[in-house]
């Protein structure tokens, strides 16, 4: 049986949050599994939610995209793809998120158009998913 890819949006700005809540939703076989904006929230839905992808901004809140990310490597969540979307492109970020675990590293403004077709690809690559379609090419 085919299933959603399953996105966890953390993002503390509610306007971007809208906006990012609607690109995920457009892409066919996506289902959110959580809007938050703080560390402490989003760790506990990837504690007690099975997960695909987490959207996550660097600066949240309270925490940060750093926690998510740490959290993220406790063994429980290695199948789990972490994009970072953050206004803060800066080598040392994309650098320490990379050793986090990140696998994508998108900037806000220019990088923001690209999320629904990384998420289909993803969707593509990670399994048997419901929206899955031919490969999607970047």
């Amino acid at each position: 049986m085919k299933r959603n890819l399953s996105v966890l949006l953390v993002e503390d700005s509610r306007l971007l949050a809208d906006r990012l809540r609607e690109a995920i939703l457009k892409v066919p076989g996506t289902q959110l599994a959580g809007a938050v904006d703080n560390e402490a929230d989003a760790v506990e839905i990837l504690r007690r939610s099975p997960v695909d992808v987490v959207l996550l901004d660097i600066n949240l809140r309270h925490g940060t995209g750093f926690g998510v990310l740490r959290s993220l490597t406790n063994g429980q969540h290695d199948n789990v793809v972490a994009i970072v979307l953050t206004n803060h492109d800066l080598g040392e970020y994309r650098r320490a998120a990379a050793e986090l675990g990140a696998r994508h590293f998108l900037d806000k403004l220019r990088d923001f158009d690209r999320l629904p077709t990384l998420l289909q690809e993803i969707g593509n690559r990670t399994g048997d998913f419901a929206g899955k379609k031919e490969s999607v090419s970047a």
